[in-house]
């Protein structure tokens, strides 16, 4: 398969170790790109629901194709989130072309990219209501269970596949994002730092747009998730746009050339790492 070459790679909530991860699906979207950067935006290996006895091939598989990009050059950065908060402990760690972090602003042709989670504006994992989200997850899983099981049935009759949960977790989002408002939180944090671009992951609701205020605008988007949508984001001809995948197409290599060089600002990243921690960023 021929690769599209892409400048930077944006995906969160891929959710490896649970049943709900789409972990092929994953793996042929690493497969069909060639990044510059790579940035796992969070919840990449879900540990809140880690279980020894479940994490099959094609889960090891998306963690080998990450390994074959950074053995190509390309440079990965994972951002942890909430259901890989344990990482939290190692941020600020780089080993060649492989760093952790809590959140990154990129600098591309002078515009600047803010890249975080978005758990750190949800109050449903901080607190007490962290046990409630815990036991909501682990209720998730074992519908995702159910759900895999309902639909390898009917996919032998003939029939296409369903989704017991995507309508439950839009409905369960929407309340989160009422009652959190993360969106806006983090675009006027944005727009007070003169930021272009604010990326989130951690609703899984895949979006791209303009917000503004009194002190001016900024674009945000969310890579959206791994489990119900398959989307990622990509940085590519000076702009970021969503990318939904959902099958390999064969197509001419591109070769790059004219790609902005990507200035990772890493002071950036330290200097606002304890902040971004203590949630008042």
């Amino acid at each position: 398969m021929d690769k599209r070459a892409v400048d930077v790679a944006v995906l969160s909530d891929l959710h490896l170790g649970t049943y709900g991860s789409q972990a092929e699906v994953i793996v042929g979207y690493l497969r069909s790109i060639s990044p510059q950067l790579l940035i796992l935006n969070g919840d990449i290996i879900d540990i809140w629901q880690f279980n020894k006895h479940y994490f099959p091939a094609a889960h090891l598989e998306v963690i080998r194709e990450i390994l074959n990009l950074l053995s190509n050059g390309t440079r990965v950065i994972y951002i942890t989130g909430n259901h890989d908060e344990a990482l939290r402990r190692y941020s600020g760690i780089s080993l060649g072309n492989f760093q952790i972090a809590d959140k990154l602003l990129l600098e591309i042709n002078g515009r600047l990219t803010w890249i975080f989670h978005g758990d750190v504006f949800d109050n449903t994992t901080r607190g007490g209501a962290k046990i409630l989200a815990r036991l909501g997850s682990a209720g998730y899983g074992l519908l995702m269970q159910v759900n895999s099981f309902i639909n390898n049935f009917i996919v032998l009759l003939g029939y296409e596949r369903i989704s017991l949960s995507k309508k439950l977790v839009a409905g369960v989002n929407k309340a989160i994002a009422a009652m959190n408002n993360m969106e806006r939180i983090a675009s006027e944090l944005a727009i007070e730092r003169h930021y272009d671009f604010v990326i989130c992951g951690h609703s899984h609701q895949p979006c791209k747009k303009t917000i503004s205020t009194n002190k001016g605008s900024v674009v945000y988007l969310n890579c959206g998730d791994w489990v119900e949508h398959s989307t990622a984001l990509e940085y590519q001809n000076n702009q970021w746009n969503l990318n939904e995948y959902k099958k390999p197409v064969s197509q001419a290599a591109n070769t790059g050339k004219g790609s902005p060089a990507i200035n990772v600002i890493t002071d950036e990243v330290g200097l606002h790492y304890h902040s971004l921690k203590e949630t008042t960023i």
